[in-house]
């Protein structure tokens, strides 16, 4: 334990049998998530005192987040890094700034991750950023830094603890470290629930909990569901991923059940191929290799890219958070920044292909397209001037232009029953993706 004892969360009451609370009375779902499918871009930071070691580990240099764990550092060495913790150019008010300007809507940091380490003032644990030399609340900078920006506010909250006394299974290379002893998994939950109050309550209004780390045999469906329960309790409105909960028997962690609490499915550096149809999801993507920072990772994804798997996500229903891992000084990589800079002049021109839409009407999934009333928007990555032929659509074409920072780029097109021939121009609107804006007449549920 690092410098005085957790404080249990009993000291608020709550007994070993007090998991699972009355039922929240929440507001219908579809009204709790309208502005996350009306946002469809969000931005995920992963950091914490495994920045510090910025991926590096006895000479290797392939870490990230999970560095204790695959590296096998000693907690009591692990626990050091915390005197080292002092990212003094952190700036929440620029990260926010960068977010809003690169067109995301929301933003989802980690409050703690799977080291146990919290990044905001908890009364309930001393492995905290107030037992650092920053000794500043974070969470507190960011909340009020993203709301000046318009930006919903998300905590991500690891749900595996590999510091905490009472958290089991231990790993097998640690137990001689820190053998189980008189751990108590029903305490532990506890504890989490108790940081999880904190969050729910300190904050103001919180957008997402996106919880994590749910797929060890000593995370249950009960406590699951009682955690679910309890968000919805503090925040009636707020919405959270599906890991907050085990798997349904026979899938995977990324996935819905109906017996299951989430209300968003969760695929993981992966946009599923069909997306998931009649399900809310998101994608959570890094630009690099790693979540966390990793000074030796320089293996960014283009802007093209970038914007590849915003069109994509987009076209097949779902919103793409996107990560970004600071330094321990508290900046963003210098590729991170830029890419985010492009982003956001490629999002104020075509942001309407995105914010608000709804899944492509074309049922090739190669075809990536969103629509939005009587529009669809068609995403052109790989420009051909020329005759481009689409499957007709429900209600015909009776408009055609490009997007374009100069204004509409009218497109020559015919409407058949069976299909629409459209005549691109020689150069495209944007080298990195075009957006050609279909017109028609009627909607196209």
């Amino acid at each position: 334990m690092h410098r005085r004892e957790f404080l249990i969360a009993t000291a608020a009451g709550l007994s070993a049998t007090s998991f699972i609370p009355k039922r929240a009375v929440a507001a219908p779902p579809l009204d709790r998530l309208a502005w996350w499918r009306e946002a469809r871009f969000g931005m995920f930071i992963h950091w914490g005192l495994y920045a510090i070691l910025a991926g590096e580990w006895d000479g290797k240099t392939d870490y990230g987040e999970w560095i204790r764990n695959n590296a096998r550092i000693p907690i009591g060495t692990y626990d050091r890094l915390v005197d080292r913790f002092n990212p003094v150019a952190f700036d929440a008010a620029e990260w926010m700034r960068m977010a809003r300007q690169a067109g995301m809507r929301y933003v989802v940091t980690t409050t703690k991750h799977h080291d146990g380490f919290a990044l905001f003032d908890s009364a309930v644990s001393a492995f905290d950023v107030m037992s650092t030399p920053f000794q500043r609340d974070i969470m507190r900078e960011l909340a009020t830094a993203a709301r000046r920006e318009g930006l919903r506010v998300g905590w991500y909250h690891s749900i595996m603890d590999w510091h905490h006394p009472d958290y089991l299974p231990r790993r097998e290379w640690e137990v001689a470290d820190r053998p189980a002893g008189d751990a108590d998994m029903a305490r532990y939950v506890r504890y989490l629930r108790a940081q999880v109050k904190e969050l729910l309550t300190n904050y103001g209004d919180i957008g997402v909990m996106w919880f994590d780390g749910q797929w060890e045999s000593t995370w249950t469906h009960e406590w699951g569901q009682a955690l679910y329960d309890l968000c919805l309790e503090l925040q009636p409105r707020t919405i959270v991923n599906n890991r907050v909960d085990v798997a349904p028997e026979g899938g995977t962690s990324t996935q819905l059940g109906a017996s299951r609490a989430g209300d968003f499915g969760t695929p993981e550096q992966e946009i599923p191929a069909t997306g998931m149809p009649g399900l809310d999801w998101e994608s959570c993507i890094t630009m690099n290799r790693n979540w966390g920072y990793n000074r030796a990772d320089h293996d960014f994804k283009t802007t093209a890219q970038v914007i590849g798997l915003l069109t994509e996500t987009a076209s097949k229903g779902g919103n793409l958070l996107l990560n970004v891992g600071p330094t321990a000084e508290g900046r963003f990589p210098d590729e991170s920044v830029q890419r985010l800079a492009e982003l956001g002049e490629w999002m104020r021109v075509h942001s309407g292909a995105i914010y608000g839409t709804e899944a492509s009407p074309f049922a090739n999934p190669e075809l990536h397209a969103t629509r939005k009333g009587h529009r669809v928007h068609l995403f052109l990555p790989a420009w051909r001037p020329g005759d481009l032929t689409l499957p007709a659509l429900k209600a015909p074409v009776t408009g055609a232009w490009l997007m374009s920072a100069h204004g509409h780029v009218p497109v020559p097109h015919r409407a058949r029953s069976t299909y629409t021939r459209l005549t691109l121009p020689d150069q495209p609107t944007d080298e990195r993706c075009s957006v050609l804006v279909l017109e028609c007449s009627g909607p196209l549920e």
